[in-house]
């Protein structure tokens, strides 16, 4: 894996060790900057580990000898879940510390992480991300080719004033483990156009909500982070009407295209699929929830 013209190595491993587990609150910290009442507790982590649950780590391929070998730099963490006599796996959390993004780290974290749960016999795994953070939907779409079926508005309650809170909106992610893994490269964008920025601004435009079409277009920003608030928010509020819409109108989400500085999600219509709900994922290499 490389990043920057340099090779990082790393390997991947099961979690047991309690001051492990207890480690593992320190990458989030460095992926997403969560104060300390967002952080998982390494307690859920020994937890879960004997309970079903799946503790994946991270660490720079070192020798044993380094004490470095020994500091995470990424981790997965999932647990099954049920309703009715549907059982899956949900993935709660993806995280990687932002100087091994880049590298690979986080598609080999889900890889090993759907190794796990197909050998607990499960055949699907969900989570969910943020879709005004288009780097995360490339991981899940382009790299791992999962789609999404489901938005779920004002998912989390991030902040202490519901009035003034900016919406935690998340997409569900829903991967069939059971298809071989085939990552591909971002499409062109093609198709017919719900949403996209106006021209010469950063605002988005108006919706189109009428389109029929086999593959639908969805622009997102690029870099939501370098937006004024207001601006960020109107993204927010015109991803919740068009991607809501069309999905409850029988499309879903499977991929993202892009095209210079530019990307879009694109949707394709599907016949039947349920529509399903789920919890939350940690966003990737790019952080988020």
């Amino acid at each position: 894996m490389a990043e920057g013209g340099h090779v990082r190595p790393f390997v991947i491993r099961e979690v047991t060790d309690p001051w492990a587990f207890r480690a593992l609150e320190r990458v989030q910290v460095s992926a997403w900057g969560y104060p300390d009442r967002e952080v998982l507790p390494g307690t859920m982590f020994r937890i879960s580990a004997v309970t079903g649950g799946i503790v994946l780590g991270g660490y720079a391929k070192l020798p044993p000898e380094d004490p470095a070998s020994l500091v995470p730099v990424g981790l997965a963490f999932g647990f099954p879940a049920l309703r009715g006599a549907e059982v899956w796996h949900h993935s709660h959390l993806l995280a990687v510390h932002p100087a091994w993004r880049g590298t690979g780290l986080a598609v080999a974290l889900k890889l090993a992480q759907r190794e796990r749960a197909l050998a607990q016999g499960l055949t699907r795994m969900t989570w969910t991300f943020d879709p005004l953070v288009s780097r995360n939907a490339r991981l899940n779409l382009g790299k791992l080719g999962a789609v999404a079926r489901t938005y779920l508005p004002d998912w989390y309650a991030l902040e202490d004033d519901r009035a003034g809170a900016f919406p935690a909106d998340r997409l569900l992610i829903e991967w069939d483990l059971t298809r071989p893994h085939a990552e591909r490269p971002a499409p062109p964008p093609r198709g017919q156009v719900a949403l996209e920025a106006l021209d010469g601004a950063q605002e988005p435009g108006a919706a189109r909500l009428y389109l029929a079409g086999a593959r639908v277009l969805v622009e997102v920003p690029t870099r939501p982070e370098a937006l004024e608030l207001p601006v960020r928010r109107a993204w927010r509020d015109a991803l919740r009407e068009v991607l809501g819409t069309y999905l409850s109108r029988g499309y879903e989400v499977v991929d993202l295209a892009r095209a210079g500085h530019r990307a879009h999600y694109v949707l394709a219509r599907v016949t039947g699929g349920a529509q399903r709900e789920g919890g939350r994922e940690g966003g990737g290499a790019a952080g988020g929830r």
